[in-house]
């Protein structure tokens, strides 16, 4: 059976998540939007999992929109506020954000934005001096991440979030990989999540955007989520969500022993990125002389299961961003490789993982 430490990918459903869309989706299988009683029943329970998102995010129910990934809550988040701003079209981000953030911010520069991206410090956090030299008065918006999937690192998004406030700026914080780890933010304009990351369904995710603000629609004429997004909503995949919500805990003290007992003893070519904050969850590795490519594949054949880093950028030939970002060089960043531990991890398990890199 093969050793899973790919958990900032993905993860498996948890159980109440997986009973929870096999009975949605056997039992109360009519569209949402639907006038009659299956219709009815399917919306009470959108609107039930729409209140726990809320909870949990600390925000309003009715500035939540249900998506089907992270990746489209980051586009349509970054999109709409951008285009909602009325100071003007320049936007602060990171080098080492996720890749949909980046296609967002693509897109906008076609239509006429420019973005600063800001470099992430050798303590894998941006730099608030810089972040706040980089303001300008035509700054529309801010859309940072919580958590580096890469490397764990965590940004101190509250006084980002402070900054662009007394600035009278947006700001958008991407918390697809921090959600159910680490305290949402308050204050911020929009937040992105997504269930897979913390035992729900795949393909289900969620934004909030504040509904104070008026943004436009981004396809005109779709009906559903308050016109942001077009489509039947996936109300077993929804609940499944609210349910991985209501039962997903991190434990920390599990995190913190096994990345404890995987940075003991480790074979001297291995270099950790150690963060000024990180998820000890997340370990970012460095073999020397070694690609990253090739540990994942090596220790694939050894029945262990890890990353090169995001797996939207699997197919990229220059290295992580993160670690380009930090100032690492395209060599380093070629040899860079992800562990990430899961409720399932064992202290077993990072002994065959260390093993297994000595053989390497």
């Amino acid at each position: 059976m093969m050793i899973y430490m790919d958990y900032a990918a993905t993860s498996p459903m948890m159980r109440e998540s997986l009973e929870a869309y096999v009975e949605v989706a056997q039992r109360y299988y009519g569209n949402s939007a639907s006038l009659h009683d299956l219709g009815g029943q399917a919306l009470y329970f959108v609107q039930h999992s729409r209140e726990v998102v809320a909870h949990a995010l600390g925000v309003r129910s009715d500035g939540v929109i249900f998506t089907g990934s992270g990746t489209e809550g980051n586009l349509i988040a970054i999109l709409s506020l951008a285009l909602a701003s009325k100071k003007g079209k320049h936007i602060i981000s990171s080098q080492a954000e996720h890749t949909s953030v980046h296609a967002a911010l693509n897109t906008l520069e076609k239509k006429g934005f420019t973005v600063t991206k800001l470099p992430l410090q050798r303590d894998g956090c941006v730099d608030l001096r810089q972040l706040q030299q980089a303001i300008r008065e035509d700054t529309a918006l801010i859309t940072i991440q919580h958590v580096n999937s890469e490397i764990g690192s965590i940004l101190p998004v509250e006084k980002i979030v402070e900054i662009a406030r007394k600035s009278n700026i947006f700001c958008h914080v991407d918390c697809v990989q921090s959600f159910g780890k680490l305290a949402i933010p308050k204050g911020a304009d929009a937040i992105t999540i997504s269930a897979h990351k913390i035992g729900g369904p795949k393909g289900c995710g969620a934004i909030y955007i504040n509904p104070a603000i008026r943004v436009p629609a981004l396809t005109p004429g779709v009906t559903h989520e308050r016109g942001l997004r077009g489509g039947t909503l996936d109300t077993p995949a929804i609940v499944a969500f609210a349910a991985a919500i209501e039962n997903y805990q991190y434990e920390l003290q599990h995190y913190e022993t096994l990345r404890n007992y995987f940075e003991n003893n480790l074979p001297e070519t291995c270099q950790i990125v150690e963060c000024k904050q990180q998820l000890p969850n997340i370990c970012g590795v460095m073999m020397e002389k070694v690609e990253g490519q090739y540990v994942l594949l090596k220790l694939n054949e050894a029945g262990i299961c890890i990353s090169t880093g995001s797996a939207c950028d699997i197919h990229s030939e220059s290295g992580t961003k993160a670690i380009l970002s930090m100032g690492f060089s395209f060599e380093a960043a070629r040899q860079f490789f992800r562990i990430s531990f899961g409720p399932s991890t064992t202290l077993d398990d990072i002994a065959k993982l260390k093993r297994e890199l000595a053989n390497i």
